[in-house]
């Protein structure tokens, strides 16, 4: 038996992600957001849905450009902060020690400190209600040398990426693998038609 919530926002985890944008004047801005993620495959694309009133949405339109940068769970109180405070009113940069440059691909800062770091052509814009969803096509991946495995790929524990509890309002990390993708259905004995 389920205990109904009702019709509420909610899907677990979401990822924390700190926008990079600048603003009018070029100020380098980041805000915090959780209604993100993969959009599509080809082209690589990352969805993230802002409110009109924050200073990001004006940033992104301007400069058709935002970052995706993913904090790791030792920055959460600044991760917190960067959603609870104005880019209008407070440098975030400067107020949480953190170190803005600007994006290779795209004009977007990053955020140095964090351990991987996605850079956002804007492609889409579709107006939702409360929010307005960014689509992005993925100009580049960037992660720092510890983050990668021996054939260079992305080590979920390495990055240690900070993740959301909608509703409960908490923030969480990840735990152990736990089975192979794309593998560990195999066990499942079906007609091997049914698999793609």
């Amino acid at each position: 038996m389920f205990h109904s919530l009702g019709a509420r926002a909610f899907s677990v985890p979401a990822p924390v992600f700190l926008i990079g944008t600048y603003d009018i004047s070029g100020k380098p801005n980041i805000m915090t957001a959780a209604w993100g993620g993969v959009a599509a495959s080809q082209p690589p694309s990352i969805a993230v849905s802002i409110q009109r009133s924050r200073a990001t949405y004006a940033g992104i339109l301007r400069r058709q450009a935002f970052t995706v940068n993913i904090p790791s769970a030792d920055m959460a109180a600044q991760a917190d902060f960067a959603g609870l405070a104005s880019g209008r009113r407070v440098d975030k940069f400067g107020a949480l020690g953190l170190t803005p440059r600007p994006a290779e691909h795209v004009d977007a800062p990053i955020v140095e400190e964090c351990n991987a770091v996605i850079e956002l052509k804007l492609t889409h814009t579709l107006e939702l209600g409360s929010h307005v969803q960014f689509i992005g096509e993925v100009m580049d991946v960037k992660l720092k040398p510890h983050c990668l495995d021996a054939q260079g790929l992305p080590r979920l524990d390495a990055l240690n990426p900070l993740l959301f509890v909608p509703l409960s309002r908490e923030y969480w990390t990840v735990g152990e693998m736990t089975a192979k993708a794309f593998s560990v259905g195999r066990s499942i004995a079906l007609p091997a038609a049914g698999l793609i």
